[in-house]
This record gives structure tokens, C-alpha cells and sequence, in this order.
């Protein structure tokens, strides 16, 4: 419905500051095309893509590409969906977007914007594996309606450690968080010995807070704030 997943676009003041923070990661730089005008780069370990833009927009946004745009906005709008933008004709590169029950922002443009580089299968930084993209929600069955609409599958995950839902994608995770200690959306990393990396990471001087989800403790878990404002959630998957 949507196409294919392209990326999670972020707005970064000084792209490249935030560039070099995922690169100290471990995350590496794909080749990004000259489609936008603005100041544009694109990190990745394998599973997550990460568009960082100097051009200010309603961020971060989950972005796809589907190739025949123009036509794929009737069956859109018969799902009910309404444009906050649309940027189409035969002289602009087209694009538009409109927004999840929760007020997610959803992209979907014409074509790609970066060529993705050949990492081995094994490929993961020193956040662990990118698990899902995390949204707080109040409700659950909003957000369950509007994304299997667009062709995901739920996976109820129960409530323990905190009450979640995960709905799976071929290329994308969203994970709805029905927790209040989550402020908005976060980039969502899980890995066994979690306290670990964690323990690695302040030693190098990186910055973790212990601002978790309900039921998560700061000894296994941790939160990490990009350079853009982006919220790393760490958790160790074998209190998930």
C-alpha cells in the first residue's frame, strides 16, 4: 500500500554533528543522492535508516517511496486519509504527506534519495540491533486500524515489562507504547548484555539517562539523546 520503506526522516540543525554522533555509533554513511536542495545525509547499520535534513519539517517522519505516487492517492484517500501536503506535477519532484491516529507524520515520495551501502548480514553498532520505532500512545486500537489498513501486522507483546503493541512491516517496526514516561517518539535498540554496552558507552563519554519506560531499570536499560534531539531507547532483551 505504502511501497517500500525508505528511511526515518529526522530534522537536524547541524547535520554534521549529528553524523559524526551515529558514526561514533558505529553506524555508516550511505550515499545520498542530490534530489533535495537543503543540506542531506543518510546513517545506517543494516536495519535502521536514518535520514538526516537541515531543512526544518514536521520530524521525525516515517518515509516510503512508491515510484507511481500520483496514482497510489486514491486508494489513500479511500481509507479515509487526509493530506497535510501534497507536492505534485511534472516539474517538482513529488511528495506528500499525512499523519497517523496519533500524529505521526507519513511520507511517501516518487523515488529514492540516497543508495544504500553493501553491509555485511552481522552488521550492528554499539546500540545493539534496531528493534521498532516507538510512539507513546493512550489507546492502542486507533493506531491497530490505521497501520494494518496500510498493510501491517499486529503482534500484541502483552504488558509486561509495560503495556505495547508491535506492528511488523517487511523493513519497518512500530512499536505503540502505552506508557505517560515516554514524551514522544524514540528509535527503539535491543541486545542481550545491554548493561554492557551501556557500561562501554559512558565510558567513551556518552551521555545515558535513566529516563525508561515504566518497569524498566537503569542498571540493564538506558535512554541516549542524539545531537538533533533523536531519543535512543536501549533495552536489554532479556527483560523484554
Amino acid at each position: 500500500m505504502l511501497g517500500r520503506f525508505l528511511e526515518i526522516s529526522v530534522h537536524a540543525p547541524d547535520v554534521a554533528e549529528s553524523l559524526a554522533f551515529y558514526e561514533s555509533l558505529g553506524f555508516v554513511q550511505a550515499v545520498a543522492g542530490d534530489v533535495w536542495s537543503h543540506p542531506y545525509a543518510v546513517i545506517t547499520d543494516g536495519r535502521l535508516f536514518l535520514g538526516l535534513h537541515q531543512y526544518r519539517f514536521p520530524s521525525p517522519a516515517l518515509t516510503w517511496v512508491h515510484p507511481e505516487l500520483a496514482d497510489r492517492l486514491p486508494l489513500l484517500r479511500e481509507l479515509g486519509i487526509e493530506f497535510e501536503f501534497e507536492r505534485l506535477g511534472a516539474d517538482v519532484f513529488n511528495e506528500v504527506g499525512f499523519l497517523d491516529p496519533h500524529g505521526q507524520m507519513v511520507a511517501l515520495l516518487e523515488a529514492r534519495t540516497y543508495s544504500p551501502p553493501d553491509l555485511p548480514p552481522a552488521q550492528t553498532s554499539a546500540c545493539g540491533d534496531f528493534a521498532e520505532y516507538a510512539l507513546p500512545v493512550r489507546q492502542f486500537e486507533p493506531g491497530r486500524q490505521f497501520w494494518e489498513a496500510l498493510g501491517f501486522v499486529s503482534l500484541d507483546a502483552g504488558d509486561s515489562p509495560f503495556p505495547r503493541l508491535t506492528l511488523t512491516s517487511d523493513h519497518l517496526n512500530i512499536g505503540l507504547y502505552r506508557t505517560r514516561s515516554i514524551k514522544g517518539p524514540s528509535l527503539v535498540f535491543e541486545g542481550q548484555q545491554m548493561g554492557q554496552r551501556i557500561a562501554d558507552l559512558r565510558d567513551r563519554g556518552l551521555a545515558i539517562s535513566d529516563d525508561l519506560p515504566d518497569g524498566l531499570d537503569d542498571a540493564h536499560n538506558g535512554s541516549l539523546a542524539a545531537p538533533e534531539g533523536t531519543r535512543l531507547l536501549l533495552l536489554d532483551a532479556a527483560g523484554l
